[in-house]
Parts: structure tokens; C-alpha cells; sequence
């Protein structure tokens, strides 16, 4: 019998972050998927500015951003002309490393992952289905079919269901999966072509009620249009064609289409499942939630789920923390994937809603209203923190303590990079560890030391109040990067009751180099 410590079903990006993310940490993971090969059609485009970010834990960041697309901003246009442009490089220059949206199509995206997990010494088990599976409450007996068409059991200590929107272990586990589908059909069309909206940045048309968005990609001339269609043409999926598609909203981006590579049309849900865990076993990514791709948000939600429950699945299965450090999982992402529901469902609403009155908002209040908006930096800020999920955070949860003026315990803490700092390199470490800015006592150095976390202290400049963190406190950063504690006093034995209220009991985490001097 086939045993591992989690079987994951589904090899998308969730299914494969995950997997590489346990298996840095040690964890034995198995990974099937009942296709036959990676996608060589992707809807999801976009790799946000937190993605990258937690990717630098695995290295993977540079080879994404060389291998694909930085667009530095997205352009809103009504009756053909360009009303607003939010330039990201000049909104997030100095929140984060990494300020545009970066293109990357997820089936580029999932070849990257493969690679780099054959590299750890996984590869995904191809043509392989989950036929059922029980959990006993101390493993996970599973029944799987392979691509000869033989049957095995396997065993697990715990199920990662990555199966996507119709889900095996979802449905196996009879979860709810309350919400509704748009009425409108999405398409996907790879194109050639030419005009002022293949200039490298993202192009959106908020006047035809057939949503259009203009995506660039890393070949000049080369695109992708994601779009919709409703009225009777909605009604024949099976026979729809890019030509019969409405091209009014091509002709109001000036877009000329000169040849289709391929062409796909698919239906959207927004549901957000009952919970997101079922004792050993759990729902990620677009098994747990499906929403509108307003903002390109979902792929990177569900490897934002497989990097929070990695770093607990590990600790776990290590015997340095208890069981219930899983339910922080559910409580944590599921708090999120309901907000993104939301708000996607808004956004997505106003760009498509019909009637003549939605048809005003976007075709005279829009113009009008967006460039004022884009004007000001604080709206432009909240619009780019939103997107690029850097706004994301924990706070008021299980894990989540304290705070020292903005920052919270359940916080993506600030980034800044000044005088030849930046307190994100530390953040490859995957492991707990401490930042202290400014000055640490000789006690936290010699409790830092004595439990094998690593203590990052950093001279105090402007740049760290600027950014909201405070002269001589403490900031405890989780194995995921996110703030767990921020404590004005520094006194260690905040530190202490921190870990034994959470009854977790932290070890060395893995640095990228031997040789980086944590400890300063």
C-alpha cells in the first residue's frame, strides 16, 4: 500500500504550490491528477505582487518574472477613448518589491511548478482519479484508479482536495457550496494583433455590456482578450465561435484582431464552500471558492491557501504543534475568499450590469468620476493594495496577537528597502523568525539563540516609521511571512506565552543560503 503524509488530488497551481511547499519543509506528499498533462489553454493570467513575494520562500520569483510580463498599468476606457490610468509602478513603488501586475498564463505557470518539484523528487502522477476515500479520524484510507485502469488503496495522514470547481473530495464530503453562476459566458481568446491597446499594458472597456479586457503578454503582438457574451448567443456554448463574439467592444479598445490562436468559452461561478475543513481532510482553491475573474484574483487565492496550510500541515506532522493549529486554516481563508466573493461580484456587476441606467454610470459618471478617483493617491493606494493582495491580512484570528501602532498581529508586515536594507530579503527564510528595528536586548538575542529562531535586527531609519513600524519593538513573523505577534516591549517572554498559548513549539526553519547572516 502506497503511503504518504498528504495526498494531494489536483495538479493545478494550488495542488503543485502546495506540494512544494511541504516538501521544502520535509513533508512526504503524493500528487495525482486525472489529466493527462498540464492545461495548454489558461484562463488565469495575472501573478500578483503578494504571489511573488511569498514565492521567493522557493526561488521561484525570478524565473517568473524574466519568463513572463510586467505590465506596469491598467487602463479604463468608455465610447473609445482612454478615460483613467492607474500606473502601478507610481501607486506601489514603495510598498512593495515587485509594484505591477506580472503575466504569467497559468499553463507557463504550472510547467515552472512541475519542473521545480521534479527537481525535489515529486512528479505528478498523470491519469490517476480519486474514487473515494474515509477518514478514520487518525489516517485517510484512499481508493484510486491509475492509468491502466487498476485500482489501489492508499494511505495518508491527511487529503488536500486542489480538484478545482467540481471537486471529488468536495462532493465526496458532501460540502456546501452556496452562491450562484453569472448569466454572461466568459471567453478566452489567444490572439495576434494590433493597435493602441497592445502597447504592454492592461486595456478594459467599461462601456459595451460585453466585457472586454485586453491582456498583454510577453511576445509583441501577442495577446489575450478575456470577455463575455449574453442574449441568445450565450444560450449555444458547445457552438460558439470568436466569431460570434460582439466585436463592439474590440472596436472601442481600437484592438485589430489579425489571427486567433485558439478560442475557449467557459462559465463563472461565485460560491464559497459551507468550511474548508473536514478533520484530515481539506478544500483549497477553486474547491473551496469560485469567483468572477475581476482582477484576476483567483489563482493566486489558491496558492495563497496552499502556502498558509503548508507551514501547519508540516508543523504538525512534526510534532511541534497541535492539531488544532489546522483549524486556523479554515478560519483564516475562508474569512478572505468570502471578502473576494464580494467584491468581485461588485466590480465585475458594474462593468457588465445591463439597463439604461448601468449603461449612464459606465458611459457618462464613469468618465467623468475615474480620472478624479485615479488623482488622488490614497484611492490609486487602496485600488493597488486590493488587487495585489498585499492588503490581505489575519487580524482578530486564532494566531494573530498584538499590535505596535498601524501594524497588527495577522498583517503582511511593511516592506521597505533604504540605505541597503531590505527587510524583505529575510523573508526567504522559511521558518519562524523575529525582526526587531532599531536596537534588541541582550535578552532576546539569548532567547532567539537558545530556540533556534532567527532574530533580524535592523538600524533604525526613517523609512521604518514611515512605513508604520515602530523604533525597538517586536514583530514574531509565521513561516508564511504574515505578522503572528507585534509587541511594543520586545520582552521575550511575550514571545514565551506566545508559543505556549498556541501550544506550537518551534525548530529551525529552512534558510535559502547557509551562509546568510540572520542574526545581526
Amino acid at each position: 500500500m502506497n503511503c504518504s503524509d498528504v495526498l494531494i488530488i489536483g495538479a493545478g497551481p494550488t495542488g503543485l504550490v502546495l506540494a512544494l511547499w511541504l516538501r521544502q519543509q520535509g513533508v512526504k506528499v503524493r500528487i495525482i491528477d486525472k489529466t493527462s498533462g498540464p492545461g495548454t489553454t489558461s484562463r488565469a493570467l495575472a501573478v500578483q505582487a503578494r504571489t511573488l513575494e511569498l514565492y521567493r520562500q522557493l526561488g521561484l520569483t525570478q524565473a517568473i518574472v524574466e519568463r513572463g510580463c510586467h505590465v506596469p498599468a491598467v487602463n479604463l476606457w468608455v465610447k473609445g477613448e482612454r478615460v483613467a490610468q492607474l500606473p502601478f509602478e507610481a501607486i506601489g513603488g514603495d510598498l512593495t518589491p515587485y509594484p505591477f501586475l506580472q503575466i504569467f498564463p497559468q499553463d507557463e505557470h504550472e510547467q515552472l511548478l512541475v519542473e521545480r518539484l521534479a527537481q525535489m523528487g515529486v512528479s505528478v502522477e498523470r491519469e490517476t482519479e480519486l474514487l473515494a476515500f474515509t477518514d478514520h479520524g487518525h489516517l485517510i484510507n484512499a481508493r484510486l484508479r491509475g492509468p491502466d485502469g487498476r485500482e489501489e488503496h492508499c494511505q495518508a495522514f491527511y487529503l488536500a482536495g486542489c480538484d478545482g470547481a467540481r471537486s471529488t473530495v468536495r462532493k465526496t464530503l458532501g460540502a456546501s457550496f452556496p452562491g450562484g453562476t453569472y448569466q454572461q459566458v466568459f471567453y478566452v481568446a489567444d490572439v495576434e494583433a494590433a493597435g493602441p491597446s497592445l502597447d504592454g499594458q492592461l486595456h478594459v472597456d467599461l462601456d459595451a455590456a460585453d466585457f472586454l479586457a485586453v491582456f498583454p503578454l510577453a511576445q509583441s503582438g501577442h495577446a489575450r482578450l478575456i470577455g463575455t457574451v449574453r442574449d441568445e448567443r450565450a444560450e449555444h456554448l458547445e457552438h460558439l465561435r470568436f466569431e460570434d463574439v460582439s466585436q463592439r467592444a474590440m472596436h472601442q479598445l481600437k484592438v485589430q484582431v489579425e489571427q486567433v490562436n485558439w478560442f475557449s468559452t467557459y462559465r463563472v461561478h461565485h460560491r464559497v464552500a459551507g468550511q474548508f475543513r473536514w478533520g484530515r481532510v481539506f478544500l483549497l482553491g477553486d474547491a473551496a471558492h469560485l469567483h468572477s475573474p475581476a482582477g484576476g484574483q483567483g489563482m493566486n487565492t489558491g496558492i495563497g491557501d496552499a502556502i498558509n496550510l503548508a507551514w501547519k500541515l508540516a508543523t504538525v506532522l512534526a510534532g511541534q504543534g497541535d492539531e488544532r493549529l489546522l483549524d486556523s486554516y479554515g478560519i483564516e481563508r475562508m474569512e478572505f475568499a468570502r471578502r473576494l466573493v464580494a467584491t468581485t461580484d461588485r466590480v465585475f456587476n458594474f462593468a457588465t450590469a445591463d439597463g439604461p441606467i448601468a449603461y449612464l454610470v459606465r458611459t457618462r459618471v464613469a468618465p467623468l468620476l475615474l480620472p478624479k478617483i485615479a488623482a488622488f493617491d490614497r484611492a490609486r493606494e487602496f485600488l493597488f493594495r486590493t488587487v495585489s493582495q498585499i492588503t490581505l491580512n489575519y487580524r482578530g484570528m486564532p494566531l494573530s496577537a498584538g499590535s505596535v501602532g498601524p501594524v497588527h498581529g495577522g498583517d503582511r508586515l511593511p516592506w521597505v528597502s533604504d540605505g541597503g536594507q531590505d527587510n524583505f530579503d529575510s523573508l526567504e527564510y522559511l521558518g519562524w523568525q523575529v525582526h526587531v528595528y532599531g536596537v534588541a536586548s541582550d535578552a532576546l538575542h539569548a532567547w532567539c539563540n537558545a530556540r533556534e529562531i532567527p532574530l533580524r535586527v535592523f538600524d533604525w531609519q526613517a523609512a521604518h516609521a514611515e512605513a508604520g513600524l515602530a523604533r525597538n519593538a517586536l514583530y514574531l513573523l509565521r513561516p508564511d511571512t504574515y505578522v503572528a505577534l507585534a509587541d511594543r516591549s520586545a520582552d521575550p517572554q511575550v514571545l514565551e506565552r506566545y508559543f505556549r498559548e498556541q501550544q506550537i513549539h518551534p525548530v529551525a526553519g529552512i534558510a535559502p543560503d547557509p551562509g546568510t547572516p540572520w542574526s545581526a
